[in-house]
């Protein structure tokens, strides 16, 4: 590695005032791995100053996935967020996404990457990237995630490096980054393993774009998982339990298949669950991000490889990764997310999939992003990407929500993510419906039987027999109902006192 000695040194303040009204900007983050911390917080001091004078100053926000508070929050709070994509977790940007004052675009993670390189996301004025170190010929060394930058760090007109004290420099050893050709020169993508490498442990960029360094030293802010509550210690089981039958039946190999997991408490739940049963064999993950869960099960051995894109990992867990690099930089792999994404790699390697919805309906449609249809929670993220292509595809969530009053199951989910054609197995705490080889009446009954709560089965089962005769048996007049009592009363079963349990 080298020391950047040729580049111009910035504080983030002087960063900050060379970004303009309306830039485009390319941000390295995939959760707060990885995120751009003091340029952001600088843009959005200089916004609010720039508001307060009257003068406009809005950016568009293109990541790899959510961000540091640095980023979404900061700037959605100063007001100077017009644009934004592919995902997001900030309350404040939230909010200004459903009042229509933010435009966002919610994308499949792994288009991201190509999208970029073929244009269709429109120019990228600045790309704001955190490393641990940058060579004077353009090797960026990226610091914990690397989702999209390498491909802003090609493209950007200009660059910005936020060179991170905080991180290890032997996180080089983790990276393999790999930009594949436009169409028609590509060609198979050789990732036969979970830690098969492809690449370069470096980004590349053109010396002659990076304006300046900015000095940092600060965590990354990933917050801490809560312990395992009952309801996700119980789709755990359920998750478990499945997989092991899977194993006896012959339907899964004895040596098992990748795992992917989604990000929240109850995926490190399922994670914790698979790692403490002995009947579960040492497995590998093909996966976006590698979190808390994940650390002791590397540590035991029962996790004997990951590739991810990022290390969403609480400080507690990072330190003791930074401790032990001789041990997991040799089982991590980071890549771009076209490639941690890839749907031609998922399906070949024959990815198991364990992926969070809101809300699934009784013929086996999810939705991952939306409440009552209309407002945002965060976006579809990059679980779809496992959905469609994964060897098994597993979609978990509580029956319930609110102390009872949000059933997960519905007649007619009011946003649709991830269609039947797609889906193959629910889990909620009450059970697991398997739907491989069923009918939409069998999906239904299934559903209703085993993962609704039981104060909303005898609602479900009277609209599914009282729905006018079809391939798929909707009432168009009363499929939302569920839906409008909770817009109206404020829970989907009038008068119903339901327990969460």
């Amino acid at each position: 590695m080298g020391t950047g000695k040729s580049y111009p040194r910035l504080t983030a303040d002087e960063a900050a005032a060379m970004i303009h009204d309306g830039a485009t900007i390319g941000f390295s983050a995939f959760t707060p791995a990885g995120a751009a911390k003091a340029t952001p917080r600088a843009l959005a001091k200089r916004a609010k100053a720039m508001h307060e004078k009257g003068e406009p100053m809005r950016v568009r926000i293109l990541t790899g996935a959510s961000t540091g508070s640095a980023i979404d929050d900061a700037l959605a709070e100063a007001n100077a967020v017009s644009w934004r994509a592919p995902y997001q977790s900030s309350k404040n940007l939230r909010k200004r996404i459903n009042s229509q004052d933010t435009e966002f675009l919610d994308m499949h993670l792994s288009h991201v990457p190509q999208m970029i390189e073929f244009g269709f996301l429109g120019h990228i004025d600045f790309a704001v990237i955190e490393a641990v170190d940058i060579t004077d010929d353009g090797r960026v060394y990226l610091s914990t995630s690397s989702g999209i930058a390498p491909s802003v760090l090609r493209h950007a007109d200009k660059v910005i490096i936020e060179v991170n004290r905080h991180h290890s420099r032997r996180l080089a050893e983790m990276h393999d980054v790999l930009i594949l050709p436009p169409p028609p020169h590509r060609h198979p993508i050789a990732i036969q393993h979970a830690l098969s490498k492809i690449g370069t442990p470096y980004a590349s960029v053109d010396p002659s774009r990076v304006v300046g360094i900015v000095e940092t030293d600060e965590p990354d802010g990933v917050s801490a998982f809560d312990a395992p509550d009952e309801v996700s210690n119980r789709i755990a089981q359920h998750v478990v339990k499945f997989l092991l039958d899977e194993i006896r039946a012959g339907r899964l190999p004895t040596t098992f298949l990748p795992l992917q997991s989604g990000v929240g408490n109850i995926a490190n739940a399922v994670m914790a669950g698979l790692g403490l049963n002995p009947d579960i064999p040492p497995f590998t993950m093909y996966s976006e991000v590698f979190q808390d869960s994940l650390v002791d099960l590397m540590f035991d051995g029962k996790l004997t490889g990951a590739s991810a894109t990022s290390l969403t990992l609480s400080e507690e867990q990072l330190q003791r990764v930074y401790e032990h690099m001789d041990l997991f930089s040799r089982r991590i792999v980071l890549r771009p997310q076209e490639l941690s994404n890839n749907p031609g790699v998922v399906r070949r390697l024959g990815v198991i999939a364990i992926n969070t919805v809101l809300e699934f309906d009784m013929f086996g449609c999810a939705n991952s992003t939306h409440v009552c249809g209309s407002q945002l929670m965060n976006g579809v993220g990059g679980s779809g990407d496992f959905v469609r292509n994964a060897y098994l595809s597993i979609l978990v969530a509580p029956s319930v929500a609110k102390g009872g009053k949000i059933s997960a199951i519905v007649p007619m989910c009011s946003h649709v993510d991830h269609n039947e054609h797609s889906t193959q197995v629910f889990v909620t705490e009450q059970g697991l419906a398997d739907l491989r080889g069923l009918g939409p009446r069998e999906r239904a009954k299934r559903i209703i039987n085993v993962c609704a709560h039981p104060a909303y089965r005898d609602y479900l089962h009277h609209y599914l027999a009282a729905a006018p005769q079809g391939h798929i048996p909707h009432d168009l007049r009363k499929c939302f109902e569920m839906h409008l009592n909770l817009m109206d009363h404020g829970t989907m079963l009038p008068g119903v006192e339901v327990g969460a349990g």
